[in-house]
């Protein structure tokens, strides 16, 4: 009985010993075969390319479909843009010289006008009543005066009346004078050539000086006021090109900027620009308008989009395809970018005009793979 189960023992010991070393092989030999597989790997792709550069018929050669862009120099632009507002370089509001009732009114909204026009009249009637009594005083010494005058020439009479005769005379006209400029003074003018866009009193109304009766906008001569960073502080200066774009309009014109103010807003931190505008009868004051302030331009820069451009291990990245033999590869390029404008990176460094950027399926590329355009 106990042979039996000693025999029974070393049975499944060597039973266990037989499964053991069967596993051992099996893994040793997924070992050998994977080492096996890398070198037959690296055996047919260096194969491929023999048979390849020697009959390039003879062998299929696995390509990623790709899109390309030429490469070539092209005006680029670096600027700012900001956000202004319309305004007239004329824009004034009228108010009267003298105090009074307002007799007359002569001009209406949306009226044109011109500089010293009439807009409206105040009661002026005590006034024309002293300058018709000072015209009649005046033509009486002036007769006085011509006769003592005549009579002095000829040595008749006294020098004193002759004086007192010349002093009258003048006096009048100068009083004359003086109720003209108070007339003058009843009548409200347009200092400037414009349109008039607001008309502030009606007849009867009492007006004051001061105080608002009239505002005329010369609409022909306008310019926009816009701020903008102090960061372009030495790149922004007077002469600079201007695209202005009116989003309510639909419209867009080429400026130039006319004033670049020196001062600092220390609560936005900029500083004032203003652009001269070109005349348009769809410009109106208080408009909105965006401002691309050009401050310089490289009329021979190669760009590319920016969305082309890969980010790898802080390095900027692109792909190009290039020949090689008979085939076509994709290489990549690490490249220097300059300014970014409009979607657009300005390569400094790293490509050369005529050079072919993949655009389209450049994702997940590798330096060196096979690509058919």
């Amino acid at each position: 009985m106990k042979s039996i189960y000693t025999f029974t023992i070393l049975t499944v010991i060597t039973a266990s010993l037989m499964v053991t070393g069967c596993t051992e092989d099996k893994a040793g030999k997924l070992e050998k075969l994977k080492s096996q597989q890398v070198a037959l790997t690296k055996e047919i792709v260096a194969l491929e390319k023999e048979l390849s550069a020697a009959d390039p018929k003879d062998v299929v050669v696995r390509t990623k479909e790709v899109g390309v862009i030429a490469l070539a120099p092209r005006q680029f632009e670096y600027f700012v843009q900001t956000q202004g507002m319309v305004e007239s370089k004329d824009n004034i509001l009228v108010s009267a010289k003298s105090m009074g009732s307002i007799q007359s009114v002569y001009v209406t909204e949306g009226q044109a006008v011109v500089k010293g026009q009439v807009l409206a009249e105040i009661d002026n009637a005590i006034t024309m009543h002293a300058i018709d009594e000072a015209k009649s005083a005046l033509e009486l010494a002036k007769t006085v005066y011509e006769r003592q005058k005549s009579l002095w020439d000829q040595r008749i009479g006294t020098e004193i009346q002759y004086l007192q005769a010349k002093n009258t005379k003048e006096s009048l006209e100068n009083r004359l004078a003086t109720l003209n400029e108070q007339l003058d003074m009843s009548r409200i003018k347009s200092p400037i050539n414009g349109t008039v866009d607001a008309v502030n009193i009606k007849i009867g109304e009492s007006a004051a000086p001061g105080a608002p009766a009239f505002r005329v906008i010369n609409t022909e001569d306008l310019k926009i006021k816009a701020k903008v960073s102090e960061a372009y502080v030495t790149s922004i200066k007077k002469g600079n090109m201007v695209q202005v774009n009116f989003p309510d309009l639909g419209k867009t014109m080429e400026a130039r900027v006319s004033f670049v103010g020196r001062n600092i807003d220390v609560l936005s931190r900029s500083f004032p620009v203003e652009v001269e505008l070109p005349y348009s009868s769809d410009l109106r004051p208080s408009m909105t308008a965006i401002l691309r302030v050009i401050f310089q331009t490289e009329p021979q820069a190669l760009c590319v989009p920016i969305n082309l451009v890969q980010d790898i291990n802080g390095q900027k990245v692109v792909y190009i395809v290039e020949s090689d033999g008979s085939h076509t590869v994709a290489r990549k390029r690490i490249i220097e970018v300059g300014g970014v404008y409009d979607n657009l990176a300005e390569v400094k460094s790293g490509l050369n005009a005529g050079d072919k950027i993949i655009s389209v399926g450049y994702q997940g590329l590798n330096d060196g793979e096979f690509v058919k355009i």
